[in-house]
């Protein structure tokens, strides 16, 4: 089994964490390639962010496609390009934002969200909404560090994110914690020792559930909105896109 995991920005580094700690869960025999879009934002936070980035996810799916890839993971909490991504194979594509919530709420009845910057709560509450989630998340928060700063100052991102986890597992009266950014990936281990709580971290979740779909023989559904997209022509710097229509 070959499992693409994306990053859409452009962070190697980051890249490379994503990959590792998807590989490091990932079942014997499954292949993990992590990848990275050529062009767009270092980071994502913010809708501008993800639109830009959607892209670049659109791009590393097609690239995928020609490799035969049987399963791809969007490794960044807004979950950016997932449905445009889902239209263009049959393959199984996981956003970890949503994978993150249902694993948690299998091992809990209530969680709280920790992630970087408060201006992404929103977006997590959107994605909360339109997942059917709301009503299992208890609190939404912030540990008020940029994205590139997990890799360009571990230590103190660490230390805030456990602070913020500390807070939640005093205040929100959860069972568990979900981290909301893929850049948090290997963190895990060390958050769930400090706080002691089940911590649910999204680009591992994601990389078993796609695991399971594909053992499951199921893929993206072809039927109703998630369809190969409609011949039409494209113009400009988009007239790649033109016949994109699959058989």
């Amino acid at each position: 089994m070959h499992i693409r995991v994306i990053n859409p920005n452009t962070t190697h580094a980051m890249t490379e964490t994503i990959g590792e700690a998807a590989k490091a869960v990932a079942a014997p025999g499954t292949r993990i390639t992590a990848s990275q879009p050529d062009s767009g934002p270092v980071s994502i936070e913010s809708h501008f962010d993800e639109a830009v980035s959607a892209l670049g996810v659109v791009e590393e799916v097609r690239a995928g496609e020609r490799e035969g890839t049987d399963a791809y993971i969007i490794a960044c909490f807004g979950d950016p390009g997932l449905y445009a991504a889902r239209e263009l194979t049959r393959a199984p594509v996981i956003g970890i934002a949503e994978a993150a919530f249902h694993v948690a709420s299998l091992i809990s009845t209530r969680f709280s969200v920790v992630t970087t910057l408060p201006r992404t709560l929103i977006i997590a509450e959107h994605l909360l909404d339109n997942y059917g989630f709301r009503h299992s998340c208890r609190r939404l928060r912030a540990a008020d560090i940029p994205v590139l700063d997990l890799e360009e100052n571990p230590d103190i991102a660490l230390e805030r994110i456990i602070d913020e986890c500390l807070k939640a597992k005093r205040e929100d009266n959860i069972g568990a914690i979900v981290l909301g950014c893929g850049g948090m990936a290997d963190l895990t281990p060390q958050i769930s020792d400090a706080v002691g709580l089940p911590v649910v971290e999204g680009v591992t979740a994601a990389v078993k559930l796609a695991e399971a779909v594909v053992g499951l023989g199921l893929g993206t559904s072809k039927f109703g909105d998630l369809a190969f997209p409609g011949s039409k022509r494209f113009t400009g710097r988009f007239a790649e896109y033109s016949d994109l229509a699959h058989g």
